[in-house]
């Protein structure tokens, strides 16, 4: 297979070709400015926002429901997806409403979730923590399901204890696809999120962004999809990275 030659800097050209015609486009007017700021205007309110403490209050807010949520449906989606292929019980008792209930798309379910939640800080960590749940648990589901059965049969020969089982076979060959579940599940996390601020909430990104277009502040508005943006970019770079140092022998055969 022929390997073309990779240019790094092509990566950085991007957003500054995004950048110029954005600047360019705002400059002639092609877009109404009520609709389309320019990123000077965009620069200008970010750092008003910064100065003034909104922002950084707001991102506190989103950052917490994330991490908070996401820690929860990480581990038990985690634990949950092991146990179904492990056991043969719990996959047939399980199974069916699992996998019913993951085909949802997480958007339709948020007028059930306001219904039962209300629209106060629980509403939003347990958006976060049901889509993580089956995200990571399907991964590792599957991941366990695939791995050999002759493992299983060498552990019960030499009779090794059920958390020797689990932490020196099982983890390791799993860890790669549920690194990957991971990554998947905080993508879908952090979007989900913004959208449950921008409908029902008092603080954080997306309420910020809602607010701004109520009160016909674009400049606002573009400041919230800037930074969720480059937020959601730079964390699937350290996930990136994670998976580099973590599992080593991923990147040896890419």
């Amino acid at each position: 297979m022929q390997h073309h030659k990779r240019h790094p800097w092509l990566a950085r050209l991007s957003p500054i070709v995004l950048l110029l015609v954005w600047a360019w486009v705002a400059h002639i007017e092609l877009i109404s400015p009520r609709l389309l700021s320019s990123p000077l205007r965009v620069y200008q309110t970010f750092l008003e926002l910064l100065s003034s403490g909104e922002l950084q209050d707001n991102l506190l807010k989103t950052m917490y429901r994330l991490t908070l949520g996401f820690g929860i449906g990480a581990v038990s989606g985690l634990l949950f997806g092991i146990v179904m292929a492990v056991s043969r019980n719990a996959e047939d008792f399980f199974a069916p409403v699992f996998h019913a209930i993951r085909q949802i798309p997480t958007i339709a379910l948020l007028p059930i979730f306001i219904l039962i939640f209300g629209i106060d800080e629980s509403f939003k960590i347990a958006i976060v923590v049901m889509l993580t749940f089956f995200s990571v648990a399907l991964a590792s589901y599957e991941a366990t399901k695939g791995v050999s059965q002759n493992y299983f049969e060498v552990a019960q020969i030499y009779r090794l204890p059920t958390v020797t089982v689990y932490r020196k076979l099982i983890l390791p060959a799993i860890l790669l696809p549920t690194f990957t579940g991971l990554r998947i599940a905080f993508t879908r996390s952090w979007t989900i999120l913004i959208a449950s601020e921008l409908l029902v909430a008092d603080s954080g990104i997306g309420q910020m962004m809602q607010a701004g277009r109520d009160m016909f502040r674009l400049d606002i508005v573009l400041v919230g999809v800037v930074v969720t943006g480059l937020i959601g970019f730079a964390i699937d770079r350290i996930f990136k990275l994670g998976e580099k140092y973590l599992i080593p022998w991923r990147v040896a055969h890419n």
